[in-house]
């Protein structure tokens, strides 16, 4: 079983997210979320990133990197949007990482270093009229990151919901989620099947 940290998005470490951990540990996983507001949480979107700007995007990073200091290095890293930053560097960059599920986001592999590291399974989902990550380049980072990686998926799925996993929030879908949970399941289950794959996006 994988030991998973979770990194919530701009709305804070909701009940949705606390949720979705809940649905890994049920499959026997062990995951951590770390509160990278302190406590805060917010209502909407511009409220969430009016703080994250309040406190810089490089902050949170380092928020995410405090969080898992003394934690194994075989960490599975995981984020939603706004947590995909500290996961996608973490898992690029803090030697042991077994996995990356970047939910919503993700930026350019260059970002984080000289690129993808070999070996590495990660999964990337997001709607395909997300306005946010089809409009914003994230999906554009994506296709390349699963065009350059061993070991790399991009799931797609109908709608323009951002936050469509967390079912705290009205833009939960659940039929998208479900299948998002079966499929990071799928990825934690084999992280020990060392097959090199490439799925085109999907």
């Amino acid at each position: 079983m994988a030991e998973v940290v979770l990194f919530h998005h701009a709305l804070g470490r909701t009940p949705g997210v606390t949720g979705f951990a809940d649905e890994l540990r049920r499959a026997g996983h062990t995951v951590r979320t770390p509160d990278l507001f302190e406590g805060r949480t917010f209502d909407t979107l511009e409220e969430g990133m009016a703080h994250v700007r309040r406190i810089g995007f490089g902050e949170v990073i380092e928020r995410g990197a405090r969080a898992v200091e003394g934690l194994p290095a075989e960490l599975v890293y995981a984020g939603f949007s706004l947590g995909v930053l500290p996961a996608q560097m973490l898992a690029q960059t803090r030697p042991g990482a077994r996995g990356a599920l970047l939910y919503y986001a993700c930026v350019p592999a260059a970002e984080f270093g000289a690129g993808w590291p070999e070996g590495v399974p990660v999964q990337v989902h997001g709607k395909e009229s997300d306005p946010f990550f089809a409009g914003e380049g994230d999906l554009d980072a994506a296709r390349a990151l699963v065009a350059s990686a061993d070991r790399a998926e991009l799931f797609l799925y109908p709608g323009e919901q951002h936050y469509f996993a967390d079912r705290a929030l009205p833009s939960y879908d659940a039929e998208a989620t479900r299948l998002l949970l079966d499929r990071s399941l799928a990825l934690l289950h084999t992280l020990d099947d060392p097959t090199p794959r490439r799925t085109p996006a999907s």
